[in-house]
């Protein structure tokens, strides 16, 4: 764990700089409407440095660099450098670091950091979740999703499935306190284990956004799953997740 804050914190400063200065950097262009910056690589190197140097024997499963295979087949750090590209590029401040250890196939232990509020959230498996290495964090108690406030993520440009997402939107909406769309998977993920938000669904996610935040979820108490509450989320990329309440609520409204 300790290796993981030093990584996310030290990448975190660095996109901080990069972030003070968003309008002066050099953007390419990685598939219609999934902008990568150089400042996403810059973090992407120093974490890979920094886990490299502390445990050289793991391997990685990166947005940028892909699967990098390691001599111990048992440990695998999954990463993602900046999650939330498009509010980073467009000066909003809510993007994340992420980063994810795996053992035997078992996620273990997470790290978000969003360097822009300096909000650090931690969790190891069977030890709890955590904010700023001080509060303990819990899933909402919410019951009925007459007074929760749900959180999703909405297919851009270039990507499949609007029609089914309007679909789901519709029916969820109508059931619902409030809907949000914040633009990172990985804090969307985070606030739910906070019990900022109670209920998130999205579809066709990688597995470096969701497997931090799937520890955090399970940590604080709450429920990751697929939508169709099955546990292939980290194959499918399709996320549900909340408190066994309000997960159990959406369920039916996000069958099709």
């Amino acid at each position: 764990m300790n290796v993981m804050i030093a990584a996310a914190r030290k990448a975190g400063r660095s996109l901080a700089r990069d972030f003070g200065e968003v309008e002066q950097l050099q953007v390419s262009v990685k598939g219609p409407g999934n902008f990568v910056s150089a400042a996403d690589h810059k973090a992407e190197d120093i974490i890979f440095k920094e886990l490299a140097k502390a445990r050289p024997a793991y391997g990685f499963l990166m947005e940028e660099r892909g699967e990098v295979a390691g001599t111990d087949k048992t440990h695998r750090w999954i990463v993602d450098p900046l999650d939330g590209t498009t509010n980073f590029l467009h000066g909003i401040p809510h993007f994340a670091i992420s980063i994810g250890l795996e053992r035997e196939g078992v996620l273990v232990a997470g790290v978000v950091y969003n360097p822009a509020s300096d909000e650090l959230f931690t969790a190891e498996k069977g030890k709890g979740a955590y904010l700023n290495d001080k509060r303990r964090l819990r899933v909402a108690a919410r019951k009925t999703l007459a007074d929760a406030v749900v959180v999703t993520g909405i297919p851009h440009r270039g990507r499949p499935g609007h029609p089914r997402f309007v679909n789901e939107l519709t029916a969820v909406m109508m059931e619902v306190s409030g809907i949000r769309r914040s633009g990172s998977a990985a804090l969307d993920l985070a606030y739910i284990a906070a019990g900022r938000y109670d209920g998130y669904w999205e579809r066709g996610l990688k597995p470096w956004d969701i497997a931090a935040g799937m520890v955090l979820v399970r940590e604080a108490g709450g429920f990751a799953t697929d939508v169709d509450g099955s546990d292939k989320l980290m194959t499918t990329g399709d996320v549900l997740a909340g408190n066994a309440a309000i997960t159990k609520a959406l369920l039916p409204l996000l069958a099709h």
